[in-house]
């Protein structure tokens, strides 16, 4: 997300608003704090509605988080427990 400082979002809303629509979100920063995001209707809407932007078999299925094999023990060499008593 690129940021663009108050005064230059105002003398350039046009460039602000086209690169908004064509690269997503854009900060505005006044006296160099983030103040607020200009974001395309199609994601306020999105964003308002609640509605992820992946459904869960998705994010499953797809290579947006790495996947790590877990090392189990194998069930032979695990030990039990005896429960507490109450």
């Amino acid at each position: 997300m690129q940021t663009w400082k108050v005064q230059d979002a105002k003398a350039r809303f046009s460039e602000f608003l086209d690169t908004c629509m064509a690269q997503g979100p854009q900060a505005v920063s006044k006296r160099g704090d983030v103040k607020a995001v200009l974001v395309p209707i199609a994601e306020w809407e999105r964003l308002r509605a609640g509605k992820p932007k992946y459904t869960l078999k998705e994010l499953l299925t797809s290579d947006a988080f790495p996947r790590a094999d877990l090392d189990a023990l194998p069930r032979e060499k695990m030990t039990l427990r005896e429960p507490p008593e109450l």
